[in-house]
């Protein structure tokens, strides 16, 4: 139907416009017609698609500008979730850096603790050797003594002689 009728209008427009040529008169009206003819023309056959293609075209953005904003929101999601993360990360840190410098504090007590055992069982077995040691040279002194008072065989022993005999051996 609208073939015929675009049809028919350009038939008119056609016929219209070569009349004027043909008279040598001045044409304003047939040209007016001819021009309104061919806008409404023009407007029947684009309006629709060019409707379309604005409303299209409008629409893509929109969807467009949507989807921008999704991930602008996803965005914004995804660093809140990485500062947060950095903050946990943060406070982890410090609390494994607490925890070491306790750890370490507790083995260092322990360890000067066993040092300080350690030593008092170094001191108690140097006194032990050295009570020992001063019983075998308390035993050599009075052995070597008595071997000194037993090979003077005629001498008699009184108590200077004894006395110089052990102030040579403690010399």
């Amino acid at each position: 139907m609208s073939k015929i009728i675009v049809t028919v209008l350009m038939l008119g427009a056609y016929l219209f416009g070569s009349e004027a040529a043909a008279e040598g008169s001045t044409d304003i009206v047939q040209r007016t017609v001819n021009f309104l003819i061919f806008a409404g023309i023009l407007y029947y056959i684009l309006a629709e698609p060019v409707k379309n293609y604005f409303s299209g075209r409008s629409a893509a953005i929109a969807e467009e500008l949507d989807k921008v904003q999704e991930r602008l929101r996803e965005s914004k999601r995804l660093k809140e979730a990485a500062e947060h993360k950095v903050d946990e990360a943060v406070r982890f840190a410090n609390e494994l850096s607490e925890s070491a410098k306790k750890e370490n504090k507790i083995l260092s007590d322990k360890i000067l603790a066993q040092c300080e055992q350690d030593l008092e069982v170094i001191q108690k077995q140097n006194e032990v050797l050295m009570d020992l040691e001063k019983r075998k040279m308390v035993r050599e002194v009075v052995s070597e003594v008595m071997n000194d008072v037993m090979n003077s065989s005629g001498e008699a022993l009184g108590k200077e002689a004894m006395t110089e005999i052990l102030k040579k051996k403690v010399a």
